[in-house]
This record gives structure tokens, C-alpha cells and sequence, in this order.
């Protein structure tokens, strides 16, 4: 049974709500990476953007709504959060499913000439170093020269008590703000669970491989290193609040 408009659109909104739990000023994050990719394809027609880790299309709907003859690719590998996003944001993007980093990941995309721009918010934090490194190169082999690659996460500082400091700022932020007042990320999951629209998808997505976290969490400096490794010319934060960052990359 396909998913319905609906459903689509009644948990898309309540993800909207439980992710500003977690990224400090989301919104606003969003905001700058747009900026970011509206500034470097100026003048470019038909600019080509894939959004990696997309879930169910926030990012990759507020790009599109900004840049109208960009085409736009969303990347995952959870089925359920992208046919959430396929049938909410329906004209918003092409969807695929593919796992980040693994064998033959780029091959899903058929990418037919060079990309404009890769953006990512709050997902490349799931790989550790190797894969990073790994996909770094990747990225930079397949953006165009001057195309830029947008991070946007929780990326630490370059020691311990430096990102606890802002880790602290990045809750008070919070809690000014509300958020969390929202539901949090095990509750949504769990009200998925009980709805029998998603059933199909649920056990689609306990079936596939989805990425496990990893314990090593790359500070804002090895970052920048592995990417300036892999060929970016120019890289650095363009934003920052606490933890939270917008990291830019141009090739």
C-alpha cells in the first residue's frame, strides 16, 4: 500500500520538531548552507546538489524551494525516512538509498557530469576516520573545480574542555529556545512503531544495513585535515554555535 500524503506530512512535522532537540538553531543552519550554495552556483545553470544522509528531505526541500532549476539528488539509507521524504517532498528531489561510504555508494547516484555541490547535516558524524577519508576523496573526485562540499553538524573542538564549554553553551541555547520540549529521537521511533500505515516500511528498515555510529568522533581540526587531504583547496567554518557548525569545503 503506498504511503499516503497524509501520513507523509504528519510525521515529517513532528521529525521537524524532534530534530531541533538536537541541532542547536537548525533552522538557521539550514539557512546558512543554503546561502553557501546559492553564493557558489551563481550564474551556473541547472547546478547539480545531492544532499547525503537527506532522511525525510528537510534540507534538500529548503534547497530547492531557494534554488528552482538546481537538480537535486537526496541520499539515505533508511527506507523509511525516504519515502517519507518521496512522498512529502515528491518534486523536491530524486531520491536514492544507498549507504555512505560503502562499495559502489557514488554508482547508485548516476551522476552523468560533475557535481556543484554535496551537502550533509547531521549525519557524516556516523563515520569514523577511514570512512571519512574514504568519502572525502570520493566527493572531491566528483564535485566540479570550485564546487564545495557543506557539512553541517556537531563537529568538537580541538580539546576535551573546549567542546564541553561549548557543548554547554549549545544547551543553554537550547533551553532559551524550548526544544526540548519536543519529543526526543527514541519517542518518535517508538510512535512509528504503532502506526499501522508504516508497518511495511518499519520492516523494510529493520531488514536493510543501516550505519552504526562509531566511537571515534573527528574533532573540527582532523576534519579540516582530511579534507585539505583530499584535495579541497580552501576549508573552514562559516557558522558556528556551540558544537554546531557549518563546515565548507571548496575543491
Amino acid at each position: 500500500m503506498a504511503l499516503s500524503a497524509a501520513t507523509a506530512a504528519r510525521w515529517v512535522e513532528r521529525w521537524e520538531c524532534q530534530q531541533q532537540r538536537y541541532a542547536v538553531d537548525r533552522e538557521e543552519r539550514f539557512t546558512v548552507i543554503a546561502d553557501v550554495v546559492e553564493y557558489v552556483t551563481a550564474g551556473r545553470t541547472s547546478p547539480l546538489i545531492v544532499d547525503l544522509g537527506c532522511g525525510p528531505g528537510s534540507l534538500v526541500a529548503r534547497l530547492a524551494g531557494r534554488l528552482p532549476d538546481a537538480e537535486l539528488l537526496a541520499v539515505d539509507a533508511d527506507p523509511l525516512l525516504l519515502e517519507l521524504g518521496r512522498t512529502h517532498y515528491a518534486h523536491a528531489a530524486r531520491y536514492v538509498e544507498a549507504v555512505i561510504g560503502a562499495p559502489g555508494w557514488l554508482d547508485r547516484l548516476a551522476l552523468d557530469r560533475p557535481l556543484d555541490a554535496a551537502v550533509s547535516t547531521t549525519a557524516l558524524h556516523y563515520l569514523g576516520e577511514p570512512a571519512l577519508r574514504r568519502v572525502y576523496g570520493q566527493l572531491a573526485a566528483r564535485l566540479r573545480p570550485g564546487g564545495v562540499l557543506i557539512n553541517g553538524d556537531h563537529l568538537h573542538q580541538g580539546t576535551p574542555r573546549l567542546s564541553d564549554i561549548a557543548a554547554a553553551v549549545g544547551r543553554r541555547r537550547a533551553e532559551r529556545l524550548r526544544a526540548y520540549r519536543h519529543e526526543d529521537w527514541d519517542s518518535w521511533w517508538a510512535a512509528v512503531a504503532c502506526d499501522p500505515e508504516l508497518t511495511a516500511l518499519l520492516a523494510a528498515r529493520r531488514r536493510c544495513s543501516l550505519p552504526a555510529g562509531e566511537d571515534c568522533h573527528p574533532t573540527l581540526t582532523e576534519h579540516t585535515a582530511l579534507l585539505r587531504a583530499a584535495g579541497f583547496q580552501h576549508v573552514g567554518p562559516v557558522w558556528q554555535f556551540g558544537n554546531s557548525h557549518v563546515l565548507v569545503a571548496v575543491r
